[in-house]
């Protein structure tokens, strides 16, 4: 398993049984540890099934973007043109909604690629930077972000399950990212 092995295409309504599937997996993998299983279930439940993807693959503000090594999906990127914040201050932002990578290809360049095309979609689109939240218990993302020049401009709550959780509010503006040798702009419209 390694990056040269990793395409990424955007998704079709098609997809939704299989991004259903990833995404359980790897947001259960990714906090299931270190949250209750109750809050763990009813967040998967509220989150995740092929009806509740096939309808945020219909949205037109969303683009969900796939990692695959061969035919298999090993990630995937959902940016979603919504209202941010108040911290972040932005004229035309794009919200990163999700970003995972299947456990066994955390660390094989699968999210490096899903951020050069989540960063290259942006860029087509004209937006002038990208925001998320994640919690702020969650090193490894925050890590993962801060490589990527993200910076915190604020926090926000997030419910798990019952529990009150607080996301720290990141931005990357698209001006922080004008190496063109860095990120693809293949066309991923």
């Amino acid at each position: 398993m390694h990056s040269s092995s990793i395409t990424i295409r955007p998704a079709g309504p098609d997809d939704n049984h299989s991004i259903a599937a990833l995404g359980r997996r790897t947001f259960a993998d990714s906090f299931g540890a270190d949250n209750p299983p109750r809050d763990i279930r009813k967040y998967l439940a509220q989150s995740f099934s092929p009806a509740i993807q096939a309808a945020e693959l219909a949205e037109p503000s969303s683009c969900f973007l796939v990692a695959e090594s061969g035919k298999q999906p090993v990630g995937y990127a959902r940016l979603v043109e919504s209202v941010p914040p108040p911290c972040v201050k932005a004229v035309h932002p794009v919200k990163l909604q999700r970003l995972y990578a299947d456990q066994q290809w955390i660390g094989c360049g699968v999210g490096a690629a899903l951020m050069r095309a989540c960063i290259a979609w942006a860029r087509q689109r004209e937006n002038d930077g990208i925001w998320l939240g994640v919690w702020d218990e969650n090193q490894p993302a925050l890590q993962f972000y801060r490589r990527w020049g993200f910076k915190q401009v604020g926090t926000q709550p997030f419910i798990l399950g019952n529990d009150r959780q607080t996301d720290l509010v990141l931005w990357l503006s698209m001006d922080a990212t004008l190496d063109n040798n860095t990120y693809d702009s293949g066309d991923l419209r």
